[in-house]
């Protein structure tokens, strides 16, 4: 059964940094691309960052681009999301995602929250 379970959000003040991890299980994790999406309230799910199966090759949405960093560590099923010079339209929840055999999979999201 796949899982990804994401930690490490919370409250920030603005030009704070968070880093958020996502546990995934279930699946050979080293043979898929991750991504990170975020949801802010009333608006749609956005995507923000993805990383190839190895790590060779990340993608950014533009609003977070020099700012945020995706990596992984395979060895740990984990992939991690650096976020830095935090700004209060980075508010929302924040998604780990998995596409696997096929089928679209979700962690249960992290709050991150910026406000002095």
């Amino acid at each position: 059964q796949v899982q990804l379970v994401e930690s490490g959000g919370g409250l920030v003040q603005p030009g704070g940094s968070l880093r958020l991890s996502c546990a995934a299980s279930g699946f050979t994790f080293s043979s898929y691309p991750m991504r990170w999406y975020r949801q802010a309230p009333g608006k749609e799910r956005e995507f923000v960052a993805a990383i190839t199966s190895e790590g060779a090759h990340t993608n950014y949405a533009d609003s977070v681009k020099g700012r945020f960093t995706i990596s992984r560590d395979n060895a740990k099923n984990t992939v991690y999301l650096e976020m830095n010079s935090l700004k209060p339209e980075d508010t929302a929840v924040y998604y780990c995602n998995g596409r696997v055999r096929g089928y679209e999979y979700w962690g249960q999201g992290t709050q991150v929250t910026v406000s002095s």
